[in-house]
């Protein structure tokens, strides 16, 4: 019993020890007042750019992202903007809090950029965008609109397109065959 309190002990001063930060570097890249969220944030970013190289597909998915300050509903605001240092990678920022995304190559022709480890994904479409969390399952930010978007967005108000339901008109249904 004796040996086993004065193990745990010593394992927690040990412990103790080892927690406490060493000096830092000069040129270190992690701020050593930085907070716990701020430092999570730097790891993050840091292990984003270890990445692999964009594909010549990712890279035409980036050409065509809406960039700048975008409105989004609720008065919310997403500011996204191209890094001048690593081609088809974006920082986006919601309010406080910034991402660092890159493009997906998607099967249905819409745009989508994710920042994977923090689970975050912005699409961009037609007539809108999104940003949405994986992790919580909800949308963060909808109806955000570059000015190309809001001009397609009125358009599909005035002239909305076909619905799928319509596609098939009454005269064009097979007729019951009655025996």
């Amino acid at each position: 019993m004796k040996l086993t309190l004065l193990v745990v002990l010593m394992s927690v001063a040990a412990g103790g020890a080892a927690a406490q930060p060493g000096p830092v570097k000069p040129g270190s890249r992690v701020d050593p007042k930085a907070g716990h969220r701020e430092i999570r944030v730097q790891a993050r970013n840091l292990a984003a750019e270890v990445r692999a190289p964009l594909t010549p597909v990712e890279l035409e998915v980036a050409r065509r992202v809406h960039v700048g300050t975008l409105p989004c509903e609720l008065g919310q605001v997403v500011v996204l903007t191209p890094e001048s240092a690593n081609p088809g990678y974006f920082s986006l920022r919601l309010g406080q809090v910034a991402y660092r995304v890159a493009p997906e190559e998607t099967s249905t022709g819409a745009i989508r950029l994710e920042d994977k480890a923090a689970g975050i994904v912005w699409l961009q479409l037609a007539n809108k965008s999104m940003l949405m969390s994986q992790k919580l399952g909800q949308r963060l930010a909808d109806e955000c609109h570059s000015p190309l978007q809001a001009e397609v967005a009125r358009e599909m108000l005035v002239n909305p397109p076909p619905s799928i339901l319509d596609a098939v008109s009454k005269t064009d249904a097979p007729k019951a065959v009655v025996d």
